[in-house]
């Protein structure tokens, strides 16, 4: 089979690129490849009854499939530069936002009309965060929540279908250089190509580092981020979700002097597991639909760790910190805070007489075995910092679910068309290490699909 363009993954970047294509030039043949299942066939078994924590699904829905990770996260798309991923670097500041109000017009045509737009500029909490030595990022967040993201998906694979092939629960083994493009093997078929965009996501991570090796595309080290997912009583931070709904706030330890940052808050939302490679670690979900919300807020506090030579393997040490909490836990560690700072576990007893009623079925463990002191001391710092702004964040019966990995790909050696070293082969999206966000890796998308095009 020959294509004018094959794409590799179906996430953001993915699906973006499949959209501005045949939008562009509707007369490009298109494949678009997906190691998971299509968008209708995504369903997490886990369901805090019968299943209460992952089973190691051969594909897990909620990593992988139509949609990317980002199909049953919280739907939020920040337009910002200041954080989500670096594009800015290769396309400039001006066009990386343009594009991602750009994707953020296409998403309310298709479903997301009626969502709203928050905004951190011109806030009084930017003098509150900065008057307790935090730092209050500025960004404007489009929240769709998981359900209407849903939506969103659905309208859009709808749209493309007929426009573009797609290869579900195909995963692309190898890519190899043939004669005028590329080769896509997967299993025993092989599919040819002019052009090819690799957009396959945090999950794909160690899949897009053999490719680099095998084609000779250099690549240097990136970061991994290592920490807890907070999980209190909505109201303490509702002065803030209500206003801004997710507030990306960054500190500075004392001790060590590194940065611990807020991640994906999720207003009256959800605390879930996800798998990755085999991994089980936490993320956090909410919804737009108020029959859906609970009393709990949740989100991220993580510690980036940067490596130096010699060691180049950050994910693998963020992966061997998830392993370590999956084997003291069999999967994800909760533990109160009041337990954390005392030195002592957590047990089911404390848990249930707390103040906070858990929404994920976790193992009640001790997070100071598991985590490194250096990373649970800017935790533990950061959770007093906030409770500067939000009084209760630092209560006794906070729960911390750990451990939170977001593994970042080894970044890829690109040009300013986010093309890599051969000519004609685009790596973009999260995979790239150049976005870790959705509206950054849709962006991506829409970018390269116009150099396409063009």
């Amino acid at each position: 089979m020959k294509y004018d363009v094959i794409i590799v993954g179906a996430g953001p970047g993915g699906i973006f690129s499949a959209y501005e294509l045949t939008k562009q030039n509707p007369e490009l043949k298109v494949g678009v490849f997906e190691a998971g299942h299509s968008l209708e066939k995504r369903h997490c078994p886990i369901d805090g009854e019968k299943v209460k924590s992952c089973i190691g699904c051969k594909s897990c829905s909620i990593m992988s499939g139509f949609g990317g990770a980002g199909a049953f996260s919280d739907g939020k798309y920040n337009i910002t530069n200041d954080f989500g991923g670096t594009l800015f670097e290769y396309i400039g500041k001006k066009e990386a936002i343009d594009l991602m109000k750009y994707v953020d017009g296409i998403n309310m045509e298709y479903g997301g009309e009626g969502t709203k737009m928050y905004s951190t500029a011109g806030t009084h909490f930017k003098k509150l965060c900065l008057q307790n030595k935090l730092n209050l990022l500025d960004a404007s967040v489009r929240h769709l929540g998981t359900d209407i993201n849903f939506v969103v998906l659905e309208n859009l694979y709808t749209k493309l279908k007929s426009k573009a092939d797609f290869y579900f629960d195909t995963p692309v083994e190898r890519i190899e250089l043939a004669e005028g493009g590329y080769r896509v093997i997967c299993g025993e078929e092989t599919y040819d190509c002019e052009k090819c965009i690799v957009s396959v996501g945090r999950s794909g991570s160690k899949w897009m580092e053999r490719v680099c090796r095998e084609l000779q595309i250099p690549t240097k080290s990136n970061r991994v981020d290592i920490g807890v997912r907070v999980e209190l009583p909505a109201v303490i931070f509702s002065h803030l979700t209500d206003e801004l709904y997710e507030s990306k706030i960054v500190y500075r330890t004392e001790k060590f002097e590194d940065n611990v940052r807020t991640f994906c808050m999720n207003p009256y939302g959800i605390v879930v597991n996800e798998n990755t490679n085999g991994i089980v670690t936490v993320n956090g979900h909410s919804y737009e639909d108020t029959e859906k919300r609970t009393e709990n807020t949740n989100f991220a506090l993580l510690v980036a760790k940067h490596f130096s030579e010699p060691f180049k393997d950050s994910n693998g040490y963020g992966e061997s910190i998830a392993r370590l909490s999956n084997m003291l836990g069999g999967g994800v560690i909760v533990q109160r805070f009041g337990d954390l700072v005392r030195g002592r576990r957590s047990n089911m007893k404390r848990i249930e007489e707390g103040l906070v009623q858990p929404t994920l079925a976790a193992t009640p463990g001790d997070l100071s075995l598991v985590l490194p002191k250096r990373i649970l001391d800017g935790i533990i710092e950061m959770i007093y910092a906030l409770d500067k702004i939000a009084p209760g964040t630092a209560n006794d019966d906070t729960l911390l679910y750990g451990v939170e990995v977001k593994f970042y790909n080894m970044e890829v050696e690109i040009d300013g068309n986010l093309e890599s070293c051969h000519k004609g082969l685009y790596i973009i999206g999260d995979g790239s290490g150049v976005t870790h966000s959705l509206s950054h890796a849709s962006a991506s998308g829409v970018y390269v699909a116009r150099r396409i095009a063009e």
